[in-house]
């Protein structure tokens, strides 16, 4: 009853293309993340024209291919896709509901826990988790995310999860009646 009620959503050409830019965005963001120093070199080069510099961040996409194992990458895509999906299922209940958002809190906050953890586990075949490594190295445990099984892969796992989760809710929402019901 959840896939029906999904589809119906997907087919609206609005939450389709919310979904489509949010989930670019946050894919654009995933493969960006880990070259930001050397989008910065090469954005604030007086070498190289305005059409090689947007040349040079669509060829990034590719590393997705490269610098990820095949792991992350998947679930970096699945990730982007389901907090696209995520945030025009949200939409589309506040414009059903009209205000009445309590009950979707819970169902926000997984979604973006979901992100939180799939974002921390972004990485590259070399160097592992991007984010999360970082992070860690601020408090001196850097190399903790070494003694995980999938060594940081985990959160992206995480996120995949709570991010299915979210959907699983919102659309349970989207499909139950917004007022309350009469017992008799």
């Amino acid at each position: 009853m959840w896939q029906r009620q999904l589809g119906i959503i997907l087919t609206k050409p609005l939450y389709v293309f919310i979904a489509i830019l949010t989930a670019w965005a946050v894919l654009t963001f995933a493969v960006l993340l880990p070259n930001m120093q050397l989008i910065g070199v090469v954005l604030f080069s007086d070498t190289a024209s305005a059409i090689e510099k947007v040349n040079f961040l669509f060829s990034l996409y590719g590393s997705i291919g490269t610098n990820f194992t095949l792991v992350s990458a998947t679930s970096t895509v699945v990730i982007a896709v389901l907090f696209g999906i995520n945030v025009a299922l949200l939409l589309y209940y506040v414009r059903k509901a009209r205000g009445a958002t309590s009950n979707v809190r819970s169902t926000g906050v997984a979604g973006i826990s979901g992100l939180i953890s799939g974002v921390l586990g972004i990485g590259c075949a070399a160097c592992g988790t991007f984010v999360l490594t970082s992070v860690l190295a601020l408090i001196g445990v850097g190399g903790i995310v070494t003694y995980l099984p999938f060594k940081g892969v985990e959160f992206g796992f995480i996120g995949v999860g709570l991010l299915l989760y979210s959907t699983y809710s919102l659309v349970s929402k989207i499909d139950s009646p917004l007022v309350c019901r009469i017992e008799q």
